[in-house]
């Protein structure tokens, strides 16, 4: 049982169940992804504290660009999970990005060989500006250039709540 426990799930393994208490260790660093076609928001988030930060907005178009930059976040800050927000309409049906999200999660289990969740991402882009507003970004030109990143900030958070909520 235990070279069951160190092998990294697939995106599969977790898309219907949330993350389960020994399904991560109880430290480490877990990076989401607010994936977009222009731009990738990026937050970083710690298991122990289970407090998610913005990071960064990566504004690369090419995907060799795009995954380079993730390659490059991966390499510094180690982290033991990966979280991607799956777009859904309101009533749950996909999103055309939805599809498009999945390969992005799948792609990044099969380039890094990490646990790779998803998250719903339902409202987080609406809820992160609305954020930023009463943080005293009024303009939407400022609030955009930090917009993905504080949305992959909320999906991540979405997800250290649901797992913290559920360790026993």
């Amino acid at each position: 049982m235990p070279e069951a426990a160190a092998a990294a799930p697939s995106l599969a393994d977790t898309r219907a169940t949330p993350p389960g208490p020994d399904t991560l260790p109880a430290r480490g660093t877990v990076l989401g992804f607010d994936f977009g076609l222009a731009r990738i928001g990026v937050a970083s988030g710690e298991l122990e504290t289970g407090l998610a930060s913005a990071l960064t907005t990566l504004h690369a178009e090419a995907n060799d660009e795009r995954f380079a930059a993730i390659a490059r976040l991966i390499a510094e800050w180690r982290p033991v999970a990966l979280v991607v927000g799956i777009p859904t309409h309101l009533d749950g049906r996909e999103h055309e990005l939805t599809a498009r999200c999945r390969r992005f999660a799948n792609q990044l289990h099969g380039r890094h060989a990490l646990p790779v969740f998803s998250v719903d991402e339902r409202l987080s882009s609406v809820a992160a500006e609305a954020e930023l507003a009463e943080a005293g970004r009024k303009g939407w030109r400022e609030r955009k250039a930090v917009l993905d990143a504080a949305a992959a900030r909320i999906l991540l958070q979405t997800f250290l709540d649901t797992r913290r909520h559920e360790r026993p």
